[in-house]
Protein backbone atom coordinates (compact mmCIF):
# COMPACT_ATOMS: atom_id res chain seq x y z
CA UNK A 1 0.00 0.00 0.00
CA UNK A 2 1.37 3.37 -1.01
CA UNK A 3 1.37 6.23 1.51
CA UNK A 4 -0.99 9.12 0.72
CA UNK A 5 0.49 12.12 -1.08
CA UNK A 6 2.07 14.57 1.36
CA UNK A 7 2.79 11.90 3.97
CA UNK A 8 6.05 12.50 5.82
CA UNK A 9 7.49 9.58 7.81
CA UNK A 10 8.55 10.48 11.33
CA UNK A 11 12.04 9.65 12.58
CA UNK A 12 11.83 7.55 15.75
CA UNK A 13 14.52 8.00 18.37
CA UNK A 14 15.00 6.20 21.66
CA UNK A 15 16.50 7.90 24.71
CA UNK A 16 17.79 6.61 28.01
CA UNK A 17 16.60 8.42 31.11
CA UNK A 18 19.12 7.04 33.57
CA UNK A 19 18.65 8.37 37.09
CA UNK A 20 20.75 7.82 40.22
CA UNK A 21 20.26 9.68 43.50
CA UNK A 22 18.39 12.56 41.83
CA UNK A 23 20.98 12.89 39.07
CA UNK A 24 20.51 12.06 35.37
CA UNK A 25 23.15 10.84 32.97
CA UNK A 26 23.91 13.15 30.05
CA UNK A 27 26.50 12.95 27.32
CA UNK A 28 28.36 15.89 25.78
CA UNK A 29 27.93 15.65 22.01
CA UNK A 30 31.09 15.95 19.94
CA UNK A 31 31.59 19.59 18.83
CA UNK A 32 31.59 18.49 15.17
CA UNK A 33 28.31 16.57 15.43
CA UNK A 34 25.85 17.32 12.65
CA UNK A 35 23.14 17.78 15.29
CA UNK A 36 23.59 19.88 18.46
CA UNK A 37 27.38 19.80 18.52
CA UNK A 38 28.78 20.52 22.00
CA UNK A 39 25.37 20.21 23.69
CA UNK A 40 24.39 17.86 26.49
CA UNK A 41 21.92 15.12 25.62
CA UNK A 42 20.63 11.81 26.91
CA UNK A 43 22.08 8.60 25.51
CA UNK A 44 20.06 8.17 22.33
CA UNK A 45 19.84 6.69 18.88
CA UNK A 46 17.56 6.06 15.93
CA UNK A 47 15.73 2.79 15.57
CA UNK A 48 16.85 0.35 12.94
CA UNK A 49 14.84 -2.81 12.11
CA UNK A 50 14.11 -3.44 15.82
CA UNK A 51 11.71 -2.72 18.64
CA UNK A 52 12.15 0.45 20.69
CA UNK A 53 13.46 -1.39 23.76
CA UNK A 54 15.83 -3.57 21.71
CA UNK A 55 17.17 -0.44 19.99
CA UNK A 56 17.77 1.33 23.28
CA UNK A 57 19.51 -1.71 24.79
CA UNK A 58 21.76 -1.82 21.69
CA UNK A 59 22.53 1.91 21.84
CA UNK A 60 23.29 1.82 25.58
CA UNK A 61 25.87 -0.90 25.02
CA UNK A 62 27.38 0.64 21.86
CA UNK A 63 27.61 4.18 23.21
CA UNK A 64 28.37 3.70 26.89
CA UNK A 65 29.08 0.03 27.62
CA UNK A 66 25.94 -0.33 29.71
CA UNK A 67 24.04 -3.61 29.88
CA UNK A 68 20.28 -3.29 30.30
CA UNK A 69 17.61 -5.96 30.23
CA UNK A 70 14.67 -4.76 28.08
CA UNK A 71 12.33 -5.89 30.89
CA UNK A 72 13.94 -3.22 33.11
CA UNK A 73 12.88 -0.36 30.80
CA UNK A 74 9.74 1.71 31.28
CA UNK A 75 8.47 4.43 28.97
CA UNK A 76 8.41 7.69 30.96
CA UNK A 77 8.03 10.41 28.34
CA UNK A 78 7.37 10.96 24.64
CA UNK A 79 8.36 14.07 22.67
CA UNK A 80 6.89 14.81 19.23
CA UNK A 81 8.79 17.63 17.58
CA UNK A 82 9.81 19.49 14.50
CA UNK A 83 13.32 20.94 15.01
CA UNK A 84 12.99 23.63 12.35
CA UNK A 85 10.58 24.54 9.54
CA UNK A 86 10.70 21.95 6.78
CA UNK A 87 12.51 19.33 8.90
CA UNK A 88 11.17 15.79 9.20
CA UNK A 89 9.11 15.31 12.35
CA UNK A 90 10.68 13.28 15.14
CA UNK A 91 9.25 11.13 17.89
CA UNK A 92 11.51 10.66 20.90
CA UNK A 93 10.71 7.85 23.30
CA UNK A 94 12.34 8.30 26.71
CA UNK A 95 12.76 5.13 28.75
CA UNK A 96 13.88 4.88 32.37
CA UNK A 97 16.07 1.92 33.24
CA UNK A 98 15.14 0.54 36.65
CA UNK A 99 18.40 -1.48 36.71
CA UNK A 100 21.57 -1.64 34.63
CA UNK A 101 25.08 -3.01 34.76
CA UNK A 102 28.27 -1.10 34.07
CA UNK A 103 29.70 2.36 34.48
CA UNK A 104 29.16 4.79 31.57
CA UNK A 105 32.25 5.07 29.40
CA UNK A 106 32.87 6.93 26.14
CA UNK A 107 32.81 4.24 23.45
CA UNK A 108 32.03 6.41 20.43
CA UNK A 109 34.28 9.46 20.84
CA UNK A 110 33.31 10.78 17.40
CA UNK A 111 29.76 11.21 18.74
CA UNK A 112 30.09 11.75 22.50
CA UNK A 113 33.12 13.17 24.33
CA UNK A 114 31.98 12.73 27.97
CA UNK A 115 29.32 11.20 30.22
CA UNK A 116 28.38 13.06 33.37
CA UNK A 117 25.72 12.86 36.07
CA UNK A 118 23.76 16.11 36.55
CA UNK A 119 21.18 17.07 39.13
CA UNK A 120 17.84 16.61 37.36
CA UNK A 121 16.67 19.97 38.68
CA UNK A 122 19.90 21.79 37.72
CA UNK A 123 20.66 20.80 34.12
CA UNK A 124 23.71 22.09 32.23
CA UNK A 125 23.83 24.46 29.29
CA UNK A 126 23.90 24.08 26.43
CA UNK A 127 21.44 21.21 26.44
CA UNK A 128 19.32 19.90 23.56
CA UNK A 129 15.98 21.72 24.06
CA UNK A 130 13.78 18.66 23.74
CA UNK A 131 16.02 16.80 26.21
CA UNK A 132 15.37 19.52 28.79
CA UNK A 133 11.64 19.41 28.02
CA UNK A 134 11.55 15.62 28.43
CA UNK A 135 13.46 15.64 31.73
CA UNK A 136 11.20 18.40 33.07
CA UNK A 137 8.20 16.37 31.89
CA UNK A 138 9.44 13.25 33.70
CA UNK A 139 9.98 15.24 36.90
CA UNK A 140 6.48 16.74 36.65
CA UNK A 141 4.83 13.41 35.81
CA UNK A 142 3.76 14.58 32.34
CA UNK A 143 3.93 11.78 29.76
CA UNK A 144 3.98 13.88 26.56
CA UNK A 145 5.47 17.05 25.05
CA UNK A 146 5.01 18.66 21.62
CA UNK A 147 7.56 21.15 20.29
CA UNK A 148 7.98 23.14 17.10
CA UNK A 149 4.65 22.39 15.49
CA UNK A 150 3.12 25.36 13.61
CA UNK A 151 0.16 25.86 15.92
CA UNK A 152 -0.37 28.25 18.78
CA UNK A 153 1.64 27.47 21.86
CA UNK A 154 4.60 25.64 20.25
CA UNK A 155 5.88 23.66 23.28
CA UNK A 156 3.37 21.64 25.27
Amino acid sequence: MKAPSGTVPNIVGVHLYLERDGHVLLGRRHPDSAYAGGSWHTLAGHLEAESATAGLVREAHEEAGLVIDPADLELVHTVHLVDRPGARPRIGLFFRARRWEGVPEVREPDKCVAWQWWRARDLPEPIVPYTRAAIEGVLAGRPYTEMGWPRAGGAR
